[in-house]
């Protein structure tokens, strides 16, 4: 009778389960995972989806695209005050077409005069951002995926207090999930100086309204307009310090001098303004943009940004967009390679192509889920001819990308479906062929620190471990 009764209510949880998956537009492999989830873990599975993968609502996503098209029109009008560093055209005419592609993503223009430098080291990016807050005169604006007030934080949370004292105006925005132990008493002094500090829209009441799975993973700093950072390094103690768990943390991170910073400030404010109410929000005047007088460099950038408040899932074509447009070479770093079927096709044609396609991975987890969906799409991605890098010189975070000898990307997205679709991200495409150089020779010099993937590498692994991957690969979509 018992075994019955369980055998009933087991169909009526696969029926309800897949009623609750089909009732919401999604991906066919999003669809079979969360069957899996759902079938497999009976009632905890329910309470898994709830939180984790009912996606954002159609009258926020509303809102959420309503409040960039506001903000852009605004930014346009701004740019007609300053349009001698938004010039559309780039020295080399074959890369227009991609130039013009990147622009239409996210109706943002091609900056030029951006004098630009890599970063790769969390202790120089740390003593570099606070000397620059320091010498700040109008306005410090963060945002961070995790911005931990541990040492480091405190750090950096002692210059915006200081600045915010002496009348600069200082809005930190930050993800609470990624901000794990950060509350809002951390911020009380720094507002009691005049600054602001409040979490991104979908950290607010993430629990009541059901967004846990949704984070804003960007990591902008914009300073007086005009010098600003964008990249893979959060603000904790782990990103500076060598720790036990992670070793040395190997991350790239850019900081930009001239109109790209405009370009990031207009990404702030847009996620500043779309997370505040109404007596916080932030009105649009000149000093928050570079103007032509301060240019200084000859770098080309541009800035793409995607979200889950989006069908585009911009910055995944604008991958796709470099990986199928090469003619020589593919170079990426990533610390997550959970691609979905459209970037592994593009990785395939490209190797298929005859171009040269590298990515590097680290050698240890910090999810152990999705380390081991990494291994397999790695182990897939081998049979494509396509070199895989596994760096052991600590835990390899970086997120570039570089294209024949004219492109990269530096950013916060990894090569993962979150990214693709789950997270806020932002990344910069820079058209420089010393950028490029620098970049290269940081690839080439993290190349001594890793072992290549081979046939042999994976005939050596256990069965159990290909067995962790082949079940963590089935739940990829979800990660």
């Amino acid at each position: 009778m018992l075994l019955s009764i369980l055998t009933l209510l087991y169909f009526i949880n696969a029926a309800v389960a897949l009623l609750t998956i089909l009732m919401k537009p999604r991906d066919v492999s999003a669809i079979w995972a969360w069957l899996l989830v759902l079938i497999a873990l009976p009632v905890f599975g329910f309470f898994l989806y709830l939180f984790f993968g009912r996606g954002l609502r159609d009258k926020k996503k509303y809102q959420l695209q309503q409040s960039d098209l506001k903000e852009l029109e605004n930014f346009s009008q701004l740019q007609e005050k300053t349009l001698s560093v938004y010039e559309p055209k780039i020295e080399i005419p074959e890369l227009q077409p991609i130039a013009d592609f990147f622009s239409l993503l996210n109706h943002m223009p091609m900056t030029q005069k951006n004098d630009v430098e890599i970063i790769t080291d969390g202790e120089e990016k740390l003593s570099t951002l606070l000397a620059d807050l320091r010498q700040a005169k109008k306005s410090i604006h963060i945002e961070y995926y995790a911005f931990v007030t541990d040492k480091t934080g405190q750090r950096i949370l002692r210059v915006l207090e200081e600045k915010a004292a002496e009348g600069v105006e200082v809005r930190l925005l930050y993800d609470s999930f990624g901000s794990r132990g950060t509350t809002p008493k951390d911020f009380i002094q720094l507002k009691q100086n005049g600054g602001f500090a409040q979490t991104f829209i979908t950290s607010q009441r993430a629990l009541m309204k059901f967004r846990l799975n949704y984070h804003d993973h960007r990591k902008i700093v914009v300073i007086d307009g005009h010098t600003s950072y964008i990249g893979g390094f959060n603000i904790s103690d782990q990103y500076v310090e060598p720790t036990k768990r992670f070793g040395y943390w190997r991350d790239t991170h850019l900081r930009i001098h001239g109109a790209a910073s405009s370009l990031l400030q207009m990404r702030f404010l847009m996620d500043w303004n779309v997370s505040s109410t109404e007596p916080n929000k932030v009105s649009y005047h000149l000093d928050y943009f570079f103007t032509d007088d301060l240019a200084e460099g000859s770098t080309a950038v541009q800035v793409v940004a995607s979200g889950p408040n989006s069908e585009k899932e911009q910055i995944k074509l604008a991958f796709i967009k470099l990986i199928t447009s090469a003619k020589k070479r593919i170079w990426i770093q990533t610390p997550y390679l959970v691609p979905d079927d459209s970037m592994i096709a593009a990785l395939k044609i490209a190797a298929g192509s005859g171009v040269e396609v590298k990515i590097m991975i680290p050698d240890r987890p910090d999810h152990p889920f999705i380390y081991r969906a990494t291994q397999y799409y790695a182990r897939q991605l081998l049979k494509e001819n396509i070199e895989i890098q596994v760096y052991r010189g600590g835990f390899l975070h970086a997120k570039t990308l570089i294209m024949d000898d004219e492109i990269c990307m530096v950013g916060s997205a990894n090569q993962d479906i979150r990214s693709y679709k789950l997270n806020f991200e932002a990344t910069a495409v820079l058209y420089d062929k010393k950028v490029i150089e620098q970049l290269e020779q940081t690839f080439v010099k993290d190349l001594e620190a890793c072992e290549q993937m081979t046939a042999e590498t994976v005939a050596n692994m256990s069965a159990w471990l290909i067995f962790k991957q082949q079940i963590s690969r089935l739940f990829s979509p979800i990660l």
